[in-house]
């Protein structure tokens, strides 16, 4: 049986599937954490065994209750295609070829696709026949925008990146920035009114914010924002005070659901308007890689003869994407097709059969 692997390397997750010559899916498994930058190769090439092991149970005859061992012997890859979250350089992404074409039995060269996690993404470029070019857009803790031209040997070029940068110099639309913005604009709302009669509006989004980190007084937001991450060996006394036990960067990011809510469901203008901000800061980031080509930026692509497609948990609230697109059609930027991907390792693996299909 000839199969097709994607592997989805996540900072949170590893998620395997493998689908065959017909693009059935006949495996699916999923791991932990497997972002290259974070790992060490040893730890890195662990998960992928033991997750694409565990994907694999399904496929032999009869089928497994142990983890398959790599490479298989009674069963052949066609290809594979890993996208893997810190692959940002040629150097990261060849110290893992070698070790996965050994693992997997698939000799380095075409078949054995190595590169960041945004690829993926950009599989649904496979399934429109009549357009050649992708914008991919992570949305999810942090942002990454990427665009592609699909070759005539049907690989996947880069053309233009913008952003992941991480939280503490970017990630700009994502879900870190819509809780730092959050916690901004209450402040600024403060900052306002402190020379005012009256004290500002004890809206949704300051209610929730109050109540999240358990102060009395929106000033003391600064106190709990910027205390220190904790120690592993930290007795944790949770009680009210669980956002003082996560680090930093995600007791902002866990802030966004509370603005969607406050926006969304309580109708507070001050929710809403930190949502359309980050939404703009996203589209302003999308902008960068599609216009017109011209000389001085021949990598540019036309959002009427490309596919956007949308992955991560932010931008997978329709709302916010819609968001999204509205502040891209202001700008004059309308994709052909619009696409939000929450399974990019099925997506994949449909797309490298599709690459391959003749």
């Amino acid at each position: 049986m000839s199969l097709y692997l994607c592997v989805d390397c996540g900072g949170s997750k590893t998620s395997a599937v493998v689908c065959d010559a017909s693009g059935n899916i006949v495996g699916r498994a999923s791991g932990g954490p497997s972002n290259i930058a974070y790992l060490t190769i040893t730890s890195f090439i662990e998960t992928i065994q033991t997750t694409v092991g565990d994907a694999l149970k399904t496929c032999t005859t009869p089928a497994s209750v142990d983890t398959v061992a790599l490479p298989p012997s009674e069963l052949e890859f066609a290809a594979a295609w890993f996208g893997i979250s810190g692959a940002d350089s040629s150097s990261i992404i060849e110290s893992v070829m070698g070790p996965l074409s050994s693992l997997l039995g698939i000799p380095k060269g075409p078949r054995l696709s190595v590169a960041n996690d945004a690829h993926l993404l950009a599989a649904p470029i496979r399934m429109h026949e009549d357009i050649f070019h992708a914008v991919t857009v992570i949305g999810g803790t942090g942002s990454i925008v990427v665009s592609f031209k699909e070759r005539e040997d049907g690989e996947l070029q880069e053309l233009g990146r913008v952003g992941g940068w991480g939280w503490i110099l970017g990630d700009e639309g994502g879900g870190y920035s819509i809780g730092r913005e959050a916690v901004r604009q209450v402040l600024a709302e403060q900052d306002i009114h402190s020379t005012m009669k009256s004290p500002p509006p004890e809206g949704s989004l300051r209610a929730s914010l109050k109540k999240y980190f358990d102060i009395k007084d929106v000033m003391e937001l600064l106190t709990e924002v910027y205390v220190l991450d904790s120690t592993p060996s930290t007795v944790v006394d949770i009680d009210n005070r669980a956002h003082k036990y996560i680090s930093r960067e995600k007791r902002l990011s866990s802030l966004s659901p509370l603005v969607f809510t406050a926006a969304f469901e309580d109708k507070d203008p001050l929710a809403l308007k930190v949502l359309r901000m980050c939404a703009k800061d996203l589209a302003d980031q999308i902008c960068i890689v599609v216009g017109d080509a011209n000389d001085e930026a021949p990598r540019l692509v036309k959002a009427s003869e490309s596919v956007i497609c949308f992955g991560g948990s932010v931008v997978g609230l329709k709302v916010y994407r819609d968001m999204v697109l509205d502040e891209l059609t202001a700008k004059g930027h309308v994709f052909k097709y619009v696409e939000f991907v929450d399974d990019c390792a099925a997506v994949g693996a449909a797309g490298l059969r599709l690459k391959y299909k003749d």
